[in-house]
């Protein structure tokens, strides 16, 4: 990818963004080296692994970066053999801790949703707890070795404490015996050793060894002779702990050693996901989705938004092109949002070809380009004299020797700078040799001929920003398929032009013209219809597929549970066989025995209890087996479709949806689920009367037991599944209760979890609308929501 592009669409301000959400500076090297990738195999993995790494903190909170640093000076010592310092070893180990915990992070259960990629990295970990422990247990803090690191240093620090102990105890003795001869009663450490603060007056008074003297030479620093056996004992006590620590640092040193390989392994990994999770939250930051991506040239991108425009004021934009055009002509007045839209292709574009995920709407689709090509804005070079229109056309010259079928091609005002005519037969002859080449071309100019082209040629688009006359504003919204009108105008009427100057003008103007503006117009607005329409259109759809999806979803789950249910059953009923089994065969055989002892009156008191026994067994095992069901109404003998009948094992009304075949199953319709049921289990359905009443005291029952149902619920502190999971509880409880609005409480933190929040409200059945807080409400850290009338 050409760097000019890189720095036009402002690709580096992204990184730097990105870099903010890493927690080392090895991942934000990473982020340095970011640039598209070469194939749409690359671009497709690395957009995979930023979607999983979302999902992986939406579903499991925050991943497990806990402590973790950025160690490569202390693996490159390692690998030399050199002995690492304590806070060395300690990030060493804080990353081996990191790169274990991330296995368990990523794995899930059976069932569960995969994370195909990020579970592929993270397979190269190599765990090495025990270095792990080793380093712990020896190492209390980045500049303190543990007592307990070795038998040795633990008995050395306690002689030691011993030593001290007593010098303290003989020097806390010699200061009162010196005390008139001392500056101060007290002691102090010149060197590790035990000295007294003596008047040099009194320097023949105290017997010792002079180590040091103050700054006016009023005090000498005195070693008492009764004292140097100790100090010495104590320095020696201290040279051993050196050593052994030393030693411990050496030994730790060495396994990390041993073990380089997995070790700098394991730290490349940690960084790579370092960078991959960055991107993740860079992504949770700014409401990105995970764009499809094809080889076709086909660019369809749905409520974008310009990542570096304040996510406040900014219009989303709709753009699709290559499908039915290769070009698209976009024309309106300035500071419409024609240049903004040309960035945002081509910088979500290199976005998502950098394997980002994209702010836009999910199902969008960016196509692999190996080029995109921008001129943008204010090229004119001073240094090289060269005028707006020259450096313009030879940054052009640059795209039209090297673009082709693979290239975005993004210009803006395209011919400006020179004149209308020849800039704009310029332009036409740029756009047919691209177009021709199967360039992917979007565009934007103020030339009315750029209009006509588009409009007769095969594969060229009109599209246009939408202006408001009535604000004389624009809208930001772009309109593709109609190309602008200048509204010139009616611009100039809102501000007080004269009519009778307008009319005037008007004459000048062909009727052919005015006819051509008129009809711009009235597309316009047919446009804005059809385009509202549609998108209500679409927004229906995806709601209903949504819906269809979870209870599909609540089907299966519940298909599942009653096969595993009766799985468990025949096991339980095949355990409880196999204990009778066991159990008649050892009175078969106790029997056996009594009849080779013969009927005496013990024996025949023994059969009779082992009968009894075996009697009771049996009843035993037949009420553990016999299945209670209440058996209310009428047993069927036949039912016709659309029959509505009672389920006895269901507890509930169903509707008949098949005739019974031969084995008297019947297809029958409960809720949204469709059962097959025996047709003994089907009982004429309770009266209508009945059915009423027990309504009613469920009604009854629901409202007094709803009285406690708080208008609020807090879910700080719980991951996004318990959190949706109790949501969703709650919003049920809540709807029955007669609320028309609710707060839940989420909190401000990273926005994981309003994120996962926000996400089920979309779809949730009794959710009619949803907002975050405002000032006084708790601003972002909860959510307002809406619920739907009973």
């Amino acid at each position: 990818m050409n760097e000019k592009a890189l720095k036009v669409l402002e690709f580096n301000k992204i990184k730097e963004i990105l870099k903010r959400y890493t927690n080392t500076q090895a991942a934000k090297d990473l982020i340095d080296d970011l640039k598209p990738y070469d194939n749409s195999y690359e671009v497709k993995e690395h957009i995979e692994e930023t979607s999983e790494a979302f999902k992986l903190l939406v579903t499991k909170g925050s991943a497990p970066f806990d402590g973790i640093y950025d160690i490569r000076d202390g693996i490159k010592m390692a690998e030399k053999g050199s002995s690492l310092i304590p806070i060395q070893l300690l990030r060493i180990a804080n990353m081996l801790r990191c790169a274990r915990r991330f296995k368990e992070y990523v794995k899930h259960k059976e069932g569960e949703e995969s994370f195909r990629v990020i579970e592929d990295i993270c397979e190269g970990i190599v765990p090495l707890k025990n270095i792990e422990d080793e380093i712990f247990n020896a190492i209390e803090s980045e500049e303190e070795i543990s007592d307990s690191a070795s038998q040795t240093l633990y008995s050395i620090r306690k002689s030691l404490k011993d030593k001290n102990s007593s010098v303290r105890d003989k020097v806390n003795s010699l200061v009162r015996m010196y005390s008139e001869y001392l500056q101060d009663n007290l002691y102090t450490i010149r060197g590790d050793r035990y000295v007294l603060p003596v008047k040099s007056e009194y320097k023949n008074m105290v017997s010792g060894l002079v180590h040091d003297q103050s700054s006016t030479g009023s005090t000498l620093y005195i070693e008492p002779m009764n004292l140097v056996n100790l100090n010495n004992e104590i320095k020696e006590l201290m040279l051993k702990e050196k050593s052994e620590i030393n030693r411990i640092l050496a030994m730790l040193s060495s396994h990390i050693y041993d073990n380089i390989i997995a070790v700098r392994n394991n730290s490349r990994i940690v960084w790579e996901l370092d960078f991959i999770f960055a991107k993740a939250k860079f992504a949770s930051e700014f409401n990105c989705t995970a764009p499809n991506v094809n080889d076709d040239g086909f660019i369809d991108i749905i409520q974008a938004k310009h990542p570096l425009i304040d996510r406040k004021v900014i219009v989303p934009l709709d753009i699709c092109v290559g499908k039915n055009f290769t070009s698209l002509i976009i024309t309106g007045p300035n500071t419409g949002g024609k240049t903004v839209t040309l960035k945002t292709v081509g910088l979500l574009h290199i976005m998502g070809l950098s394997g980002l995920m994209i702010p836009a709407k999910e199902n969008s689709t960016i196509s692999f380009f190996k080029e995109v090509f921008a001129d943008i804005g204010d090229e004119q070079s001073i240094e090289q004299n060269l005028s707006t229109f020259s450096s313009h056309m030879k940054n052009i010259v640059n795209i039209i020797n090297e673009a082709d079928k693979s290239s975005l091609v993004l210009f803006d005002e395209l011919g400006a700078g020179t004149d209308p005519t020849e800039g704009a037969a310029l332009a036409i002859s740029i756009l047919e040799n691209l177009k021709n080449r199967n360039s992917k071309i979007i565009a934007t100019t103020h030339y009315s001929e750029l209009k006509a082209y588009a409009l007769r040629t095969e594969s060229v688009e009109n599209a246009s920003v939408e202006f408001d006359v009535e604000t004389l504003r624009p809208t930001y919204r772009l309109l593709i398929g109609i190309p602008g009108k200048s509204n010139a105008f009616e611009i100039s009427k809102r501000l007080g032009l004269p009519n009778y100057i307008i009319d005037m003008a008007k004459e000048t103007i062909t009727n052919e013209s005015l006819e051509f503006e008129d009809l711009i117009q009235n597309l316009q607005n047919k446009s804005i219809k059809a385009e509202n329409d549609a998108r209500e259109s679409e927004i229906l759809k995806m709601e209903a597929a949504k819906i269809k999806d979870k209870y599909e979803q609540r089907l299966t789950a519940f298909d599942h549970s009653k096969e595993k249910a009766f799985i468990e059953a025949q096991r339980k009923a095949k355990n409880i066989v196999r204990e009778a089994k066991e159990e008649a065969d050892k009175i078969l055989k106790d029997m056996r025995e009594l009849e080779r002892m013969g009927y005496t009156s013990d024996a025949r008191q023994k059969l009779e209890e082992n009968r009894k026994k075996l009697s009771n067994r049996l009843d035993r095992l037949e009420e553990k087996a016999k299945i209670v069901r209440k058996d209310d109404g009428e047993r069927l003998e036949d039912v016709q479709e659309g029959d509505e009948v009672f389920a006895v094992s269901l507890n509930q009304n169903v509707v008949v949806l098949s005739r019974p075949d031969h084995k008297k199953m019947v297809q029958v319709q409960a809720g949204i689920m469709k059962i097959d049921l025996n047709l003994n289990d089907l009982r004429v359905v309770k009266s209508k009367k009945n059915s009423e009443n027990t309504q009613k005291r469920s009604q009854k029952k629901v409202k007094l037991n709803l009285k406690t149902v708080a208008s609020s619920i807090d879910l700080r502190g719980m991951d996004s599944i318990e959190a949706t999971y109790n949501t969703d509880k709650y919003l049920d409880e809540a709807y029955l209760a007669g609320y028309e609005k609710v707060t839940i409480i989420h909190g401000k933190g990273t926005g994981v979890l309003r994120n996962a929040i926000m996400e089920m409200l979309k779809s949730h059945s009794h959710v009619k609308n949803y907002r975050l807080g405002e000032y006084g409400e708790g601003g972002t850290g909860v959510t307002i929501v809406e619920l739907k009338n009973h």
